[in-house]
């Protein structure tokens, strides 16, 4: 059997959409479509780690999600705590270092409180990654950047005609991380919605059908096929 790791892309991003249209369609709250979802989370976290993925950054809100309604944002902030409560031995148990990028000052405290002592106690795992993107904004992200940038140029400890893109890159969120391989967004919309802008710039893109409370190990599995299929080349030309 071959191995399933073997074409597998190291850095897969996922855009979780359509947990509020699934709630719709059956007649519950929106925040009930969230907390199906938050069990899909739990399964692509499985399905990721048998396909040897090691670095998994989620869009779990975004920066734009703050102007939903005051009721849905509240119960989003504290699900993500009962769900690093309920789940955070899987992150002990597969040696997985959980990350956050985005405003992260925006969350409310006790949000902060749980998702930075979960944080520091599997900073030291170097198996895997989750990156947790939370008030995130690609756009968002580049302006903070370029920000920390022009106070380098005015204190005169940075030359502007030294700024390459690694160093744009080196300003970024977790300028460590590498760039995702792999972008999967559900619910069938084609669109990355202001996503890791700077860092998709070669990712292979792939939309599925599948709300995200119905995206599991099945679906994710097919992704992979589909990207084991595909042929990168960064700009370049390759034989025929």
């Amino acid at each position: 059997m071959s191995d399933p790791a073997a074409n597998a892309p190291h850095h897969v991003a996922i855009i979780m959409d359509g947990n509020g249209r699934w709630a719709q369609q059956r007649g519950l709250p929106r925040l009930k479509g969230h907390e199906q979802g938050a069990e899909s989370v739990r399964a692509v976290m499985k399905a990721a780690r048998d396909h040897g993925v090691r670095i998994l950054t989620l869009y779990a809100f975004s920066v734009e999600n703050w102007s939903r309604p005051a009721a849905e944002v509240n119960g989003l902030m504290t699900l993500l705590p009962r769900f690093l409560r309920k789940h955070e031995h899987l992150l002990h148990e597969n040696g997985t270092r959980l990350r956050a990028i985005g405003r992260l000052n925006d969350l409310p405290a006790a949000t902060r409180k749980d998702l930075f002592r979960v944080m520091s106690d599997t900073e030291s795992y170097t198996e895997r990654q989750l990156v947790l993107a939370l008030s995130y904004g690609g756009r968002a992200e580049l302006t903070d950047a370029v920000q920390a940038l022009a106070h380098r140029v005015r204190s005169g400890e940075l030359d502007p005609e030294e700024i390459q893109p690694e160093t744009i890159t080196a300003h970024l969120y977790a300028p460590d991380l590498p760039d995702p391989d792999f972008m999967i967004r559900t619910s069938g919309e084609q669109r990355i919605s202001n996503f890791l802008l700077w860092q998709l710039s070669y990712a292979e893109l792939y939309f599925a059908p599948a709300l995200w409370p119905e995206f599991r190990e099945e679906q994710f599995a097919e992704a992979m096929r589909v990207y084991a299929g595909r042929q990168r080349r960064f700009g370049g030309v390759t034989s025929c």
